[in-house]
């Protein structure tokens, strides 16, 4: 997963990039106005609002308007009751106070992902090779052949199959379907093993070293 981490002090930007890259995410640095506004799209923002170019306020409009699921996290020295209200309003999913600790960043953006993820359209069919998924009826079919999944496989694959032929973090499949990513990390393995075991074949869910897995689109 992407973050967007528009802080201009750059020791702590060097900190939560640092804490944030280590707990697994991707992160991009903007130290401005102008930067945030270019940068790579993201999944969530952690958004300082007092920035030397223009006001975080007026940033966190913007962002918002470019795009109702991003996930915005307000993260400022300003801690009055009417800056943290104006800040949801103009769009923020979530107000955090300096200073704080980790737990809390990091509990915040699973919090905001999951409710990112909770809102996104999801496709009733979705097909990657021979793979064809009932997302509504959770039913999978393989080569025209029927598959029995438990739950935590089915989530697993269907974490995969929304971007077939693309490599997905192992963090983004803990946070899919333990809605975490902090859980074990082996757990994904070991269900990863059962769903290849039960597909038919082992290749259609590949791994992709020091990232995560992939679902082959041929």
């Amino acid at each position: 997963m992407r973050i967007l981490l528009v802080e201009d002090d750059r020791r702590v930007a060097a900190a939560l990039s640092s804490a944030l890259t280590r707990r697994g995410y991707q992160v991009e640095h903007a130290a401005t106005v102008a930067a945030a506004l270019s940068a790579a799209p993201c999944d969530l923002v952690l958004l300082d609002l007092g920035l030397p170019d223009g006001d975080g306020t007026d940033l966190c409009r913007e962002l918002r308007r470019r795009s109702s699921r991003l996930g915005i996290i307000a993260v400022t020295a300003r801690g009055e009751e009417r800056d943290r209200v104006q800040g949801l309003r103009l769009g923020a999913d979530d107000y955090v106070v300096k200073p704080f600790s980790m737990v809390e960043l990091q509990a915040r953006i699973e919090a905001v992902l999951r409710r990112a993820a909770h809102t996104a359209p999801q496709r009733n069919l979705i097909e990657a090779g021979a793979v064809r998924i009932d997302v509504g009826g959770r039913t999978v079919n393989v080569a025209g052949r029927d598959v029995t999944l438990t739950r935590k496989e089915f989530d697993i694959l269907l974490s995969l199959a929304r971007q077939p032929g693309v490599a997905v973090p192992r963090e983004r499949i803990l946070l899919d379907v333990w809605g975490t990513t902090w859980a074990d990390r082996h757990t994904v393995e070991v269900h990863v093993g059962s769903l290849r075991g039960k597909l038919g074949d082992p290749t259609l869910v590949e791994t992709v070293r020091g990232v995560g897995y992939r679902l082959r689109d041929a």
